[in-house]
């Protein structure tokens, strides 16, 4: 797995629940496990769509693992209320569980920070029962247009893409989930775009999600940008003026689901 470009800090830990919490029902209203499910979260992080996806199906049994210690503990924490949910560390494309230990799998923006990003798609369709479900969502940074337009804030947004392109990932990864599933082998692969739409008449939005999210991802990368070089500090705090000055924001996540062949 490459390293994860947006770090581990509290910050982070703070954004990703704030994404979570704006984008429940976009991303998850149409995700449901039925009772006794066993489903793998591979790549959970601080468990911030763990508890989603524990509320919407309290009849299933989650087991959601990260690398990072630190968002483990955190994972913890967030689930300690729901005894449908086993948090455990451990690198997800080396995970001890025989073939065909679960009935689904959930990847959720864990895709983008890896190399081989259909590779560790078949390594974790194996941990699945012939039938079940893999579903993955991913965000794609080229999808990211607003009003008033900035180049100053497209060459912000820039860094972050290059930044995950050193590190081994692809923030661009959201066009790829369809052709992703078909070259992990698995069936009846769908993609549906889930579009955010920001206007003054949706200040939740417009908060939550243009600002608490993208943004500030954005605005997170300050520091390692400068000193790679790749933009200038002023450029650079120009264009996160810029994206919070916008009064339109519009960005795709794509959600796919395919299924394992029957044995």
């Amino acid at each position: 797995m490459s390293a994860y470009v947006h770090g581990y800090e509290p910050r982070e830990t703070e954004r990703l629940s704030d994404q979570a919490g704006t984008l429940v029902e976009l991303l998850h209203g149409d995700t449901a496990y039925p009772t006794g499910a066993r489903v793998l979260e591979a790549g959970c992080g601080v468990g911030a769509q763990t508890v989603t996806l524990a509320q919407r199906s309290p009849q299933a049994r989650f087991t959601s693992v990260d690398i990072s210690a630190e968002s483990v503990e955190e994972a913890r924490r967030r689930t300690a209320a729901y005894p449908n949910v086993e948090v455990r560390q451990g690198d997800i494309l080396a995970l001890e569980y025989e073939p065909a230990s679960f009935d689904h799998l959930f990847v959720c923006f864990v895709l983008e920070h890896l190399a081989r990003p259909a590779e560790a798609l078949r390594t974790l369709m194996r941990l699945v029962k012939p039938g079940g479900s893999v579903t993955v969502i991913e965000g794609d940074h080229g999808s990211a247009y607003f009003h008033p337009d900035s180049s100053a804030a497209h060459e912000a947004i820039r860094c972050q893409v290059e930044l995950q392109r050193r590190a081994g990932g692809d923030s661009e990864i959201g066009r790829q989930v369809q052709p992703l599933l078909v070259a992990a082998g698995l069936e009846r692969a769908s993609v549906s775009p889930r579009l955010v739409y920001v206007d003054p008449s949706r200040p939740d939005l417009a908060d939550g999600f243009t600002r608490r999210t993208f943004t500030a991802m954005i605005e997170g990368v300050r520091e390692p940008a400068l000193a790679a070089g790749l933009i200038a500090p002023e450029r650079f705090d120009e264009g996160v003026e810029a994206l919070l000055r916008t009064t339109v924001f519009c960005y795709t996540f794509f959600k796919g689901v395919g299924y394992r062949p029957a044995a």
